[in-house]
């Protein structure tokens, strides 16, 4: 795991001088503590911070083929190196490292540019060809590690961070209205589109190819689901073995480390799921991590302890409190380098902090089985708003929305019932399953002040943008498919792997490794028929029938809790921290000048008034982005604290 950075120039430049790109690889040393390592050409200065994880004395980058032809700077890892390896070896290839890097050097001389389809992993991908003068950026599938580029004009620059490109001369922190409309409608900025000016972000599963010549963009891999009546009919049995099957080897090669690889442990299914095939067939050692709260509301430590119990892990946990939620939402701003309408990322990076405090470098997480299993209660909300259209009157239908979650039951049915009738009968529109998420995000920004909403109007309508980036087979596909396309292409990618993902736990030095993001898993589940995703209102059928016998029954048949984070408490009242208290300051905020002053500080006067209970989820989202958007312009804009080297950082010093 490492961070990847450098520039392209058309026109040769002076090779002796490496001050800038050395600059720019400092700005990631968060991301690999342990070493780094640079290369420098008359076109392209490439470099890296390296997090070693496998060959750890021989696996420094860049790494280059067998005549120096190739170079390359890699972030993430490769699963099937070793299959790889073998591979090549027989057709004549020669390795100098035992690195799962190397391979991709000796792939892309076998196989051009279609390398990459070979790959079983999860990366960002800077390959320098000599002899072609060709760049090639690559992203991998479903977009687990981040990669950003900029266009200037003498040079195209890239980087795992943004932080690190603004060290480039020219590029300069400045946060771009459009972003900002999209994140506060979408929850995420569509690709190529970031939340700062001039920056753009490459889309997962796309390459970029820079020469002489000028920039192609290509798309190498898709979500891609069969036609609404093309599922196989096949039974239960075939679906459940092959998913068992798949989800072992996923498993089994995201072990594959030189150092020790432990286990997030939520107290759901998922994260059940993969420490239990760890511990049964793996590592009977296996240290498991988990966060708890102190607010009982968000708690789920008897879950995640019972869960620790029956497996016999050696689990530890970090409990996160209204003061230290709001005291690292500042890191979560610097690491995701984005807003966010949530606080959820925060205990995230306090669980990374325990789990490099234990000298643990690697993890495997639960992520993606929702997605593609079919787990969000906005999946079976689309389901029963479909099913109540075809009756709007209905009385009886919108009561099923009670069984969704539990915040739906503790609503008053009026409210709610409301709630999800707005558009109720738009079934063909192609957003329908995200439709009243999206449109209740998007009423925050009546807090932004009016030149600031101006500047989003300029901008044209967000639904532009993601027209153009969504597939076009998306009305081809079932209802189900295309909810969980949406929440993969956008929520996923955007939102869950980089900002609750990827950044914070990077931000301490930790590689989360995701079995369920396999693209092998992925693929396979897109073919699984949706009755058997969710049967009836029984969210992810398939996946608990096929690992019955490795959870407990109390796992199996819990209902869902949605991962979520306390807000207003951690940023109003004697829980705020100071920094907190002056991002929203009446000063603070008219100098900014992002939001109507008057509104936010009446906005943070009613919270502070009214009981807990009383206080509804888009009121705190509402908080939640305000507080990081003001924080983004303070660490980027005004003090550049946010693109200073993270030498002193607890997460880099603990390495």
């Amino acid at each position: 795991m490492c961070g990847i950075t450098g520039y392209f120039k058309n026109s040769p430049h002076d090779t002796e001088d490496r001050t800038l790109l050395n600059r720019m690889v400092d700005q990631l040393f968060h991301r690999g503590p342990d070493e780094d390592g640079i290369f420098v050409d008359e076109h392209v200065c490439m470099g890296m911070r390296r997090l070693s994880i496998i060959d750890l004395s021989g696996g420094r980058q860049p790494i280059h083929n067998s005549d120096k032809s190739v170079w390359v700077v890699f972030n993430g890892e490769i699963y099937n190196y070793i299959e790889l390896r073998e591979m090549l070896e027989k057709k004549g290839h020669t390795f100098y490292t035992t690195s799962d890097t190397e391979v991709i050097p000796h792939l892309y001389d076998e196989y051009g540019l279609d390398f990459v389809n070979h790959l079983n992993g999860n990366f960002a991908i800077a390959l320098w060809d000599i002899p072609e003068k060709r760049l090639v950026l690559i992203r991998d599938r479903v977009g687990i590690r981040p990669l950003y580029y900029a266009v200037t004009p003498d040079a195209v620059v890239f980087g795992s961070e943004m932080k690190s490109l603004f060290e480039y001369p020219g590029l300069e922190p400045e946060i771009d209205p459009a972003g900002l409309d999209q994140i506060f409608s979408l929850w995420v900025n569509v690709p190529p589109r970031t939340v700062f000016k001039n920056i753009n972000e490459l889309a997962p599963g796309h390459f970029l190819v820079i020469t002489p010549d000028g920039i192609t963009q290509k798309q190498y891999w898709a979500y891609n689901y069969p036609g609404m009546n093309d599922f196989e009919d096949k039974p239960l049995s075939y679906y459940k073995e092959r998913v068992r099957e798949l989800l072992f080897d996923a498993t089994t090669i995201r072990l594959r480390a030189d150092v020790p690889v432990a286990s997030y442990l939520s107290g759901g299914i998922d994260s059940s799921i993969i420490s239990s095939l760890v511990k049964r067939h793996h590592n009977n050692d296996l240290i498991t991590f988990s966060i708890a709260f102190a607010d009982a509301q968000f708690d789920e430590r008897s879950y995640q302890q019972a869960m620790a119990d029956y497996l016999g892990t050696d689990h530890r946990m970090v409990e996160a409190t209204y003061a230290t939620i709001g005291a690292a939402f500042t890191d979560v701003v610097r690491y995701a380098e984005k807003p966010t309408v949530r606080t959820a990322p925060a205990p995230l990076f306090l669980l990374s902090r325990l789990v490099r405090d234990n000298n643990i470098k690697v993890v495997l997480t639960g992520e993606g089985a929702d997605e593609i299993f079919g787990g969000y209660d906005i999946f079976k909300e689309d389901k029963i708003r479909r099913f109540w259209a075809r009756f709007p009157d209905s009385t009886l239908r919108p009561k099923l929305l009670s069984r969704t979650n539990p915040f739906i039951q503790k609503a008053k049915g009026a409210f709610w019932q409301a709630f999800f009738k707005k558009g109720l009968t738009d079934t063909e529109n192609p957003y329908y399953s995200h439709l009243i998420r999206w449109n209740n995000t998007a009423q925050i920004k009546r807090l932004f002040h009016p030149d600031m909403q101006s500047r989003f109007n300029e901008k044209g309508n967000i639904y532009d943008a993601l027209d153009a980036y969504v597939s076009p087979d998306l009305m081809r596909w079932h209802p189900l498919c295309r909810a969980q396309y949406l929440e993969s292409v956008l929520f996923m990618s955007g939102y869950l792997l980089t900002t609750q993902g990827d950044r914070m736990m990077m931000g301490n030095s930790v590689e989360g490794r995701f079995p369920f993001l396999d693209h092998r898993v992925m693929e396979f589940a897109a073919t699984i028929p949706p009755e058997y995703k969710i049967n009836g209102l029984k969210e992810k059928y398939i996946l608990k029938k096929s690992f019955e016998d490795y959870v407990p029954e109390s796992v199996i048949q819990r209902v869902k809790q949605p991962y979520r984070a306390p807000i207003h408490r951690c940023f109003t009242g004697e829980d705020a921290s100071e920094l907190t208290r002056r991002m929203l300051s009446r000063e603070t905020l008219s100098r900014y000048g992002y939001f109507n002053s008057e509104h936010v500080i009446k906005l943070i006067d009613r919270m502070k008034n009214l009981p807990a209970e009383r206080i509804g989820e888009r009121d705190d989202m509402t908080l939640a982005g305000i507080v990081s958007t003001q924080l983004l312009h303070h660490l980027f804009v005004e003090n550049k604290s946010g693109t200073s080297p993270s030498t002193g950082s607890k997460g880099a010093s603990a390495c």
